[in-house]
């Protein structure tokens, strides 16, 4: 069982390895979300997440031999790239092991901080078993992500941290994939200030800490794709389940349009770039999850910033659609001069941008005198949506979807 007393020690042991990250108030998330928010920014790390304090810790306690050897990790990236930055700096062989599915810049990443990468498996149990098998045939050590006691001991470090930088607070955030993190928060908070809540966030594709909790013991869960790929795990790890069926307070799940909408807020609000399962927490609170926690001071864990920036794009319309400020619809006006115009003049009435407009005439039916138009247009939220469509029902202009 991991205790307060080894957090500590993990704390004294990776100093002056690990950067200690700024817990700071944020006013925009404030008046968002109607609690007081504090952002724990662990994405600051040098690889970019938080998982460099785990891999630090179990790191520094190996023996000579084992350090010769070299170490090996099953990650998606982020504890991958930890492990292969922190093993670069102690002169320690790292080989990691990632899903075919992987984040380019992640496997970018961790050759470049000079690691061996291996692309196996479609998940992440796939990439632990080849590890498993590497290590066994080679003499490496496997260092687990999150079913470790040294990891889950290095990530409660944050805790610490937080509690010194903001001792009001109420209560802890968290994002949830295997259990690592919350695990070593929840020891600290549990041993320290019980009276704050802990809670976590996992995504809906990959609730793998609500199943557990409701079956006693991790169980598998069937993953489906989630912009917070560091938390598709589909199984809890039995190490934090032990710690968090005693500690954690709250669990909830977000979707993807939340997740969504969560990464561009800390864009536009808090100039921050944060991964889908950095982003999680704040999901929660925007999706209307924990509103039980308004009036309160809530540290929002910002755990990750390794977001692939071939999807940023993509991710930000997401966002910008449920945030109502994107929106579709289908229109069928006149295919005479001049009814494109009119329908441009009714949306340009409204104060709407049109991004985009299809002219359809081959699938628009039997009326020749008619023509189908998909617009794309930009607006300033829902309300304004509806406002354009009933400018649109207004104008005559009829909608078909």
């Amino acid at each position: 069982m991991i205790t307060l007393a080894d957090i500590v020690a993990a704390r004294d042991r990776i100093a002056g390895g690990i950067y200690e990250s700024p817990c700071v108030e944020s006013i925009p998330l404030s008046q968002l979300t109607g609690a007081r928010i504090y952002c724990k920014l662990d994405y600051l790390q040098r690889t970019g997440s938080f998982k460099e304090r785990g891999a630090r810790n179990a790191l520094l306690q190996l023996s000579s031999e084992q350090r010769q050897r070299g170490v090996i990790a099953a990650s998606a990236g982020n504890h991958a790239q930890g492990i292969a930055y922190h093993g670069g700096l102690l002169g320690i062989p790292v080989t990691v092991v990632m899903p075919k599915f992987a984040a380019l810049i992640k496997v970018t990443n961790c050759r470049q901080f000079g690691a061996r990468v291996v692309l196996h498996g479609a998940d992440l149990n796939e990439s632990r078993v080849e590890a498993e098998a590497i290590a066994a045939s080679e003499g490496l050590t496997f260092i687990h992500p999150f079913d470790n006691a040294q990891v889950i001991a290095g990530q409660g470090t944050i805790a610490l941290e937080i509690l010194e930088q903001t001792p009001s607070v109420e209560a802890i955030v968290v994002p949830v994939g295997g259990g690592g993190l919350l695990a070593g928060i929840g020891t600290v908070v549990d041993a320290m200030r019980p009276d704050i809540e802990l809670v976590g966030v996992e995504p809906e594709g990959a609730a793998c800490l609500a199943a557990a909790l409701a079956a006693g013991e991790p169980v598998q869960v069937i993953l489906t794709p989630t912009l917070a790929d560091g938390l598709a795990v589909p199984l809890a790890g039995v190490r934090p389940f032990e710690v968090l069926k005693r500690v954690v307070d709250t669990v909830v799940s977000v979707d993807e349009a939340a997740i969504a909408l969560a990464i561009l807020r800390l864009i536009e609000l808090e100039k921050s770039v944060v991964e889908g399962a950095g982003a999680a927490p704040l999901a929660a609170l925007l999706a209307g999850k924990l509103d039980h926690l308004k009036g309160k001071n809530v540290v929002l864990v910002l755990a990750g910033g390794n977001i692939d920036l071939t999807m940023l794009d993509r991710v930000i319309d997401v966002g910008l659609v449920a945030d109502g400020r994107l929106t579709r619809f289908t229109v069928s006006i006149s295919d005479r001069p001049g009814g494109l115009a009119r329908l441009a003049e009714v949306i340009a009435s409204t104060g709407a941008s049109i991004k985009e407009i299809i002219h359809d005439r081959a699938f628009s039916g039997p009326d020749l005198s008619a023509v189908r138009v998909l617009c794309v247009v930009e607006t300033t939220g829902h309300d304004h949506v509806m406002a354009l469509h009933r400018a649109l029902d207004a104008a005559g202009v009829r909608r078909i979807g």
